[in-house]
């Protein structure tokens, strides 16, 4: 078992409260919930700065509502329009929560959904949370290996330019364009191996057919519900590539935590025709990611996602090297 993160998944993020919200945009929000607010929790997971929380109202409906200015959260803005439209296309099959509706206002961009009475997933994971979420992505991805028009119709984009264009870490330190983080010294001694496979992943990833996969499948964009089910949340990531991709990137929470990763894999439906070398150049493009990431300036939106993303990319390598046999 490897050193936990620093941080708990389930408080990552620096969230306005609702009573803190511009009057207007609470009376907005009331006017189409048909009822006052009386109680809110605000969300703790992610990493962005939206307002996110669960709402309790006097006629006692609850509901899961994202806000995000427009004056100065543009591009929060535009996720939650993009999420709004992927999850109304999303199959049955796909347990994640569906939107009720979406308010636009001068200042505001407001996304209200179907809440779900859950937590996120403490870390180490626990082996049957962890089976449960394992079990809804492999239902997910069948479902999504032959998507619907509607989701076609969005024309999303492919996984393989992505990690040509923006997941050359490893690649980038070889040739000197950016500094090798302390984090990545373990792998320097290894550095033309991991390029080899860092520069292999986009070819691997390519895919003939119009499946699509969720892109951004870590434990913390999972809900475990009441009744130990596993909910996927936050699609607006959704892209076309192969779902073993997001199986990969999952596990590496589950190495971390001294479960058996590489079985997780071995037996994952999604991993069945995943071509030879397809978890170590994920391991290699997602670590390099990671750490070079890590080591970008900090955020005030996000002050805990540099840690977050310097513990991946370690213990992406740290598996990886694993599986090479590297000393």
């Amino acid at each position: 078992m490897l050193a936990p993160p620093p941080f708990a998944y389930d408080a990552t993020a620096t969230r306005p409260s609702w009573d803190s919200l511009a009057t207007d945009l609470r009376a907005a929000i009331e006017a189409r919930l048909g009822a006052p607010v009386v109680a809110a929790r605000t969300a703790g997971a992610g990493f962005t700065s939206g307002f996110a929380g669960l709402l309790d109202t006097a006629a006692g409906d609850r509901v899961f509502v994202k806000a995000a200015r427009s004056a100065d959260q543009r591009h929060l803005c535009d996720w939650y329009a993009h999420e709004a439209l992927v999850t109304a296309a999303l199959p049955a099959e796909v347990r994640a929560p569906r939107p009720l509706w979406t308010l636009a206002t001068p200042d505001w961009f407001v996304l209200c959904a179907e809440a779900v009475d859950g937590r996120t997933p403490p870390l180490p994971w626990q082996p049957a949370e962890l089976t449960a979420t394992l079990t809804a992505w492999a239902d997910a991805a069948a479902a999504l290996a032959d998507p619907p028009r509607a989701l076609l119709d969005l024309k999303l984009p492919a996984l393989a330019p992505m990690l040509a264009e923006e997941f050359g870490g490893w690649r980038w330190m070889a040739a000197g364009t950016v500094p090798a983080p302390p984090s990545a010294a373990p792998g320097l001694d290894h550095l033309a191996d991991l390029v080899a496979l860092e520069e292999s992943a986009p070819a691997l990833v390519t895919t003939s057919g119009p499946e699509l996969m969720h892109c951004d499948l870590r434990l913390d964009n999972v809900m475990i519900d009441a009744a130990g089910r596993a909910w996927i949340c936050d699609w607006n990531w959704l892209c076309h590539g192969p779902a073993w991709f997001d199986t990969a990137i999952l596990l590496i929470t589950a190495y971390a935590g001294g479960l058996d990763a590489d079985q997780l894999w071995a037996t994952h439906p999604t991993a069945a025709d995943a071509p030879s070398g397809a978890l170590d150049a994920t391991l290699a493009a997602m670590s390099g990611y990671y750490l070079t990431r890590g080591v970008a300036p900090p955020t005030d939106a996000a002050p805990l996602v540099r840690a977050h993303q310097t513990w991946h990319g370690e213990v992406a390598l740290a598996w990886l090297a694993a599986r090479q046999g590297w000393s």
